[in-house]
């Protein structure tokens, strides 16, 4: 029975906790400089939004009032930080979204965060790390309702999912489309390469996991100081549909962007529609097409592009 008793040691149990995870994960860190912690709160939402948000939308999702927001904006916009456009459906309403002088100020902020996570989590073993990133999405689904709770999570890779990346796209392609073992042999050829050179400050891999299961991945890896490439994204079949392969996707321009990327660039064939189809509604260009023969077929290969 919740009893006000009960509700007392509740409440001052997560006063307690907030009070240990502020000073824990350092945000005064972010105090002091060019920004203040209110705009870095701004400018940490539009790098990592895939849509531009209206002021509107940015206000109740930051909880930020009004008057402040707009304040805060206008100050941006003298500095050249993001930019206007008005909106297609509603002409009263625009849409924000970073400059590029807006990305290059946002860069540096957003290395310090990740690698202060890093700092944070390195010293924990395996499974303390994936306790800690568990309960964080429960907190995260209880508070944000039933309806934001996602049906799959995604993590960092680890141990054993190298073999399960290799294993499942050579079976998944050789009953798709009839690849031979060539491509298996490819993929395996990009894993072990990305786990040799892995730089954790600029590469990841994604697992979508559903219920424990795997049901996807994918991986950003550097291509150059400012190029990243989207690689391996799949999605298991019997998870189709749920929007794993968009969240993937997203996924990876959210790290690119806030790694200080500027472009991102894929290489796919036109055989692979379902995954075409995620590429052009995250805004990727075809910028480039070439017939090969490979894995036993006669294909045309596509490189993508979108710029951040």
């Amino acid at each position: 029975m919740n009893t006000k008793a009960e509700l007392e040691r509740r409440v001052a149990a997560m006063r307690r906790f907030n009070r240990f995870y502020t000073a824990r994960i350092g945000v005064l860190q972010y105090l002091g400089g060019d920004f203040s912690l209110g705009e870095v709160r701004i400018l940490y939402e539009l790098a990592h939004r895939a849509d531009p948000p209206t002021a509107a939308e940015l206000g109740r999702e930051l909880r930020v009032d009004a008057g402040y927001l707009s304040r805060l904006l206008r100050g941006f916009e003298r500095r050249r930080l993001i930019t206007r456009t008005r909106s297609d459906v509603d002409g009263r309403r625009s849409h924000l979204a970073l400059t590029a002088a807006g990305r290059a100020a946002f860069a540096p902020l957003g290395a310090r965060s990740h690698d202060e996570t890093v700092r944070l989590l390195q010293p924990l073993a395996d499974a303390d790390q994936r306790r800690l990133v568990e309960a964080m999405e429960a907190i995260e689904g209880i508070l944000g309702g039933a309806g934001r709770t996602p049906p799959f999570t995604l993590r960092p890779h680890r141990p054993g999912d190298m073999g399960w990346v290799v294993q499942r796209h050579g079976a998944l392609y050789a009953d798709e489309f009839g690849w031979d073992e060539r491509f298996e042999a490819l993929v395996a050829t990009i894993v072990a390469r990305f786990i040799e050179r892995y730089d954790p400050r600029r590469e990841r891999c994604w697992i979508a996991e559903k219920d424990g299961a795997r049901i996807g991945s994918v991986f950003l890896v550097r291509r150059t100081a400012t190029i990243a490439q989207l690689r391996l994204l799949l999605v298991e079949p019997a998870a189709r549909g749920l929007g794993v392969g968009t969240r993937l996707v997203a996924e990876c321009e959210r790290f690119a962007r806030e790694t200080g990327y500027r472009m991102i660039m894929l290489w796919t064939n036109s055989v692979l529609v379902a995954a075409r189809h995620i590429y052009e509604a995250a805004g990727y260009r075809l910028i480039r097409k070439e017939r090969h023969t490979s894995f036993g077929h006669d294909l045309v290969g596509e490189t993508w592009e979108k710029r951040l």
